[in-house]
């Protein structure tokens, strides 16, 4: 039984049930983000793809914090940032220009995550760009792709560049920027930023240490990529995180600590 099925019963009428639980994962991974200081202010987003054959998607209403994001006040936009359902919020032009194209563009792309965390944001503008000589920068071998900085994202003929700089890959790092991570499901996004933001904060205190990273071969990234993605035998990894740290969110907004004596 998952976390988010309570929430389905208070699910509006006029709204599919596919795209209620949407929004209900997709709100709490705003919590989620917000709990683990991933935030910009009101700044940044997370996306996803509503479920039909229209590329409608469901954001963040401009203005709001993190924290404030609520299952029924995402809004719901077309792939050039129009509202298609009636919302008293309206959105960042940055995120549609930036995941407009992303989801318009890539079929597969069915959650689109972008950060400006400190750490992300240091690797970013970094001239060598993500470490694959740690834990988690070797999971993300073969992952990543970069683009170059062309100022505030707001004008739609970077679209074209940005899209040909993603290609087909899962992480696209935004120089002198951000991160960006595109996925089939939000599930697998959140594992993905996950470590792509573990694999950042590693880097940073190495080299804050003066020290160079031990290096490791590409056979072992090679592995390491693969193994990171596959070694839970039931795939639902993503799922598994994510759930956790919403019941870790909530013990610690709450104070529900477990009694460890039982």
């Amino acid at each position: 039984m998952s976390i988010f099925d309570e929430g389905i019963a208070r699910r509006p009428g006029e709204i599919t049930e596919a795209e209620w639980r949407q929004r209900l994962e997709l709100a709490a991974c705003y919590q989620v983000f917000d709990f683990l200081g991933w935030t910009e202010s009101i700044f940044n987003h997370i996306s996803v793809r509503v479920p039909g054959p229209e590329k409608h998607y469901l954001v963040n209403p401009f203005g709001l914090n993190y924290a404030e994001i609520t299952a029924s006040n995402l809004i719901k936009v077309d792939v050039n940032g129009q509202l298609v359902t009636p919302s008293v919020y309206g959105g960042n032009r940055a995120g549609f220009i930036i995941h407009g194209a992303v989801h318009d563009a890539r079929d597969d792309a069915h959650c689109v995550m972008h950060t400006h965390t400190d750490s992300g944001m240091a690797v970013a503008c970094s001239q060598d760009g993500i470490s694959y000589d740690n834990f988690y920068g070797a999971q993300l071998f073969g992952r990543v792709a970069y683009h170059d900085f062309e100022g505030i994202t707001v004008h739609r003929e970077e679209q074209a560049r940005l899209l040909a700089s993603l290609g087909n890959k899962s992480i696209l790092v935004l120089k002198n920027h951000g991160l960006l991570v595109v996925e089939k499901s939000l599930m697998k996004a959140f594992w993905l930023m996950w470590t792509l933001q573990r694999a950042c904060d590693v880097q940073c205190r190495v080299e804050t240490m003066g020290n160079k990273s031990i290096p490791v071969s590409d056979a072992i990234r090679r592995q390491s990529a693969f193994d990171g993605e596959n070694f839970d035998p039931d795939g639902l990894l993503g799922q598994k995180m994510l759930e956790a740290m919403v019941r870790k969110m909530d013990i610690v907004r709450h104070n529900l600590y477990p009694n460890f004596r039982f």
